[in-house]
């Protein structure tokens, strides 16, 4: 039986009890570095008078609209894919099911002919993989082309609330023990976010 692969190491949603890593992941290796550096720093900026907030990731995530619709507009067209591939894979598996039912009884030619079919939709099946999931196939192009434009808005919404309100600095919770709440920035990102959405939908 062929399974096709989903290629999506972005937004959360699960296949076969296979869960796919979310898109915060990528984004939390680099805020967890930064953060060390900081942290190695602090001692040396210690007198400066310096103001730190921080976002909670996993809120913006769940809450924010778009994070929701481009996972929900991924899991439709791989679920599209998915029909398409298994139907191949189907008319394979039938093809080499018949094939060994019949090869005692077929001529040499009609064996050859058969063998050719099923190396041609073979063909046909891996191609059709590589071309829809593969690493650089329409479904990873499309994975990436949502959360480019998710990441870039995010970006500019923390940065229009760190400037607005006087951070020097905006960490990502995951990697906090500790954030006084007063520098909870997570509700003015969200604000600003579903602004920018309205401001995009507006023009």
């Amino acid at each position: 039986m062929y399974y096709l692969e989903c290629p999506f190491s972005c937004l959360l949603f699960k296949l076969r009890d296979r869960k796919i890593i979310n898109l915060e992941e990528k984004v939390k290796f680099c805020i967890k570095s930064i953060l060390y550096v900081f942290l190695f720093l602090l001692p040396i900026i210690s007198n400066a008078q310096i103001q730190v907030g921080f976002v909670q990731s996993e809120r913006i995530r769940a809450e924010y609209e778009e994070f929701k619709e481009a996972e929900s507009e991924l899991q439709l067209e791989f679920r599209k894919v998915q029909f398409e591939f298994q139907t191949m894979a189907q008319r394979l598996d039938s093809l080499k099911s018949s094939f060994e039912t019949q090869r005692l009884m077929s001529s040499p030619e009609r064996k050859r002919e058969q063998e050719a079919e099923i190396v041609n939709l073979e063909n046909q099946v891996n191609d059709f993989q590589n071309q829809k999931v593969g690493p650089q196939g329409e479904l990873y192009q499309k994975q990436l082309q949502l959360e480019t434009k998710i990441i870039q808005k995010v970006q500019r919404a923390v940065n229009k609330v760190a400037i607005d309100k006087g951070y020097d600095y905006v960490l990502d919770s995951v990697s906090l023990l500790y954030g006084k709440p007063t520098h909870n920035l997570t509700d003015d990102v969200l604000y600003e976010l579903r602004r920018l959405t309205e401001e995009s939908t507006t023009n």
